[in-house]
């Protein structure tokens, strides 16, 4: 019998799992270390975190540990992937546009009170990684945002420290985004498909089993502000600088890691209607939720009942 936990983190709600229910508070302390480490190092609303002094550098490398060293990795890794659907230097256009500072405080501002600007994204190839050094550098006036993968790192490396602290199999969520290390419990790990992570669980919404790897979801509907009359979301285009025109709602993909997973759901909103094609050439099981009509399922995503 599995045993649950759950707390606020990274902005968002954190929920552990763990297959043997007395190895709970240790799997719990592992995953608390962890996003705590995972915060200092990434986010980009503390001015103490190590992301903040990159953006406030002007232009100077800086001097990183490596922690955001791997996170930096992975996203450069991410935007060579996607081709540049999914980027790291997307932070300016996202703070003009009003998502500067953390969520909850973006969406109870008031609207009228803030001027609405957008900015080009500079490309993921103005950012120099020296690993040698752990040194990073971009250029001035560029600002990076990990949110498209940094999250996700938490929850795979949250995961694999639990699976080290608790030594059964451990599910970790952070606002959705799932990983899972060891064996799982008979039949799988049940995962319900919502838009919102925080959602009633008698929302409606289908469940599927997660035995390996990760899923992530995402989407469009959830973070949402005004600027004056208009409506924004938080999933950057690139290549327009603006957010994106996506017929998804919620796009919530399987994969062999929880980043993989949501760096192909990220990509997939920013590709529109190209989205299926793109993750059935990369035999991505996936579930495309539009804003109007029934989900489209590829690559081997369980079939709905009616």
């Amino acid at each position: 019998m599995s045993a649950v936990a759950s707390f606020s983190a990274l902005g968002t709600t954190a929920v552990v799992a763990v297959a043997e229910p007395e190895t709970l508070p240790a799997a719990t302390a592992a995953v608390e270390r962890e996003l705590a480490a995972v915060d200092l190092a990434c986010s980009r609303f503390r001015d103490d975190s190590e992301l903040a002094a990159v953006n406030r550098a002007a232009g100077a490398a800086v001097q990183v540990g490596p922690l955001l060293l791997e996170a930096l990795r992975v996203a450069l890794a991410a935007a060579a992937a996607t081709d540049g659907l999914v980027d790291p230097t997307v932070g300016r256009t996202l703070r003009l546009a009003g998502y500067d500072r953390t969520f909850r405080l973006v969406a109870a501002r008031d609207p009228e009170g803030f001027e609405l600007r957008f900015d080009r994204v500079p490309g993921w190839r103005v950012v120099e990684l020296d690993e040698e050094r752990s040194r990073v550098r971009v250029p001035a006036g560029t600002e990076l945002d990990l949110g498209a993968t940094a999250k996700a790192l938490a929850a795979d490396r949250a995961a694999a420290a639990s699976y080290e602290a608790a030594g059964c199999g451990v599910l970790v969520s952070l606002g959705g985004d799932v990983a899972v290390v060891g064996e799982a419990p008979s039949g799988g790990w049940a995962v319900r498909i919502a838009d919102d992570h925080a959602a009633p669980l008698d929302t409606p919404g289908p469940t599927v089993a997660l035995t390996v790897g990760g899923l992530a979801s995402s989407g469009t509907a959830v973070r949402r502000w005004r600027a004056g009359g208009t409506e924004l979301h938080h999933v950057v285009d690139p290549r327009t600088g603006r957010p994106a025109v996506t017929p998804w709602r919620t796009v919530t993909v399987a994969a062999a890691t929880c980043v993989d997973a949501n760096v192909a759901g990220t990509a997939s909103v920013v590709l529109g209607a190209d989205a299926p094609a793109w993750l059935e050439e990369r035999r991505l099981p996936a579930r495309l939720a539009p804003a109007a009509g029934e989900p489209v399922c590829v690559a081997g995503w369980p079939a709905e009942a009616a």
